[in-house]
């Protein structure tokens, strides 16, 4: 990408999309394209085209979706699987109608099996049963993914799409139900440690094990990838599989390549929040599935990995979300 290329980061005001911004900024790129879901609602078609043809992009980070932890996909999931189909769709195809260069479609690790062997592969996708409780939300993101593949394969696109393992950082979501785990236990340790609760109670067993990515980690290796080399670019497209044999989709993990377990995490962030209390565990609660964890051989092959320690990330994180 030239320094005064046309560059559209849907989502932006999200985690994601937020943290690619600064990136971008940082890099000095002078002609980034921004709008918010007031100014364009990428649920409309006709008004997701209308954008692509005015605006006309050069490249696009596709970063805008309806996300949130167990509660939200368990309470609303025709919504999820709604709303990230309508999203996605109108993006892609009008990237496509705009001849857009190269499309980054930002993903997550739920696409993979509940039951993936671990470290999960990129072709480990489509091969077993997804975890119920975000399978809405899964199945829209692997629609995705495919979406990218037939474009590439029907018109010669390069649309890559990139899964994420679980992210946090600045501009998370902090809501008392509908935030994932590293946000809603900094809330929730935040909130024992200003009253004094003696104990703070966690979902689940504790025993499930997550890898975390630090946000802005994240946002460095799409800029990474949207700045591959040509050749580099096009051996992550994928293969057409009626043609070569090989399941190989445009898809590419994004992770640490370590994990920890919830209990872990747990006590991990009562001492970046300065809480003292005990920990206990609502066993009557879901776990989720037992472990994800990426395979990121593909990112390291090409030269990135993260850089951010957790702890780090956390305390970055917890700074971001006391500040006045």
């Amino acid at each position: 990408m030239q320094r005064d290329a046309r560059i559209y980061v849907a989502g932006h005001r999200g985690l994601v999309g937020s943290a690619i911004v600064r990136q971008l900024q940082a890099a000095g790129y002078t002609q980034l394209i921004l709008r918010t879901h007031a100014q364009l609602d990428l649920t409309d078609e006709a008004a997701t085209r209308a954008f692509f043809e005015a605006q006309k992009p050069e490249f696009v980070f596709l970063a805008a979706a309806k996300v949130g932890g167990i509660v939200a996909n368990s309470s609303y999931p025709a919504q999820f699987i709604r709303e990230n189909l309508a999203i996605q769709t109108n993006v892609i195809h009008s990237a496509w109608l705009s001849d857009v260069q190269r499309l980054l479609f930002l993903g997550s690790s739920c696409i993979y099996p509940k039951l993936a062997p671990q470290p999960m592969r990129e072709r480990d996708l489509l091969t077993g049963p997804l975890e119920p409780t975000n399978r809405p939300y899964a199945l829209a993101k692997i629609a995705g993914v495919e979406m990218c593949w037939s474009y590439n394969r029907q018109y010669g696109t390069k649309y890559l799409a990139a899964m994420p393992t679980n992210l946090y950082g600045p501009g998370d979501n902090y809501h008392p139900t509908n935030s994932h785990v590293i946000p809603a236990l900094l809330r929730k340790f935040h909130e024992a440690k200003a009253v004094g609760a003696p104990q703070v109670t966690v979902w689940g067993t504790g025993t499930p094990r997550r890898e975390f990515l630090f946000s802005d980690d994240m946002a460095d290796a799409c800029v990474f990838l949207m700045n591959l080399a040509d050749d580099r670019y096009a051996s992550l497209l994928g293969s057409d599989e009626t043609v070569t044999g090989r399941f190989e989709p445009p898809l590419v993990n994004i992770g640490v390549g370590e994990d920890v377990t919830i209990a872990d995490l747990a006590t991990l962030v009562a001492k970046v929040v300065g809480y003292a209390g005990g920990i206990v565990y609502d066993t009557s609660k879901p776990d989720g599935t037992p472990r994800k964890l990426m395979d990121v051989g593909l990112m390291k092959a090409a030269g990135w990995q993260a850089r951010t320690a957790l702890e780090d990330g956390l305390r970055v994180a917890y700074a971001e979300f006391t500040q006045p």
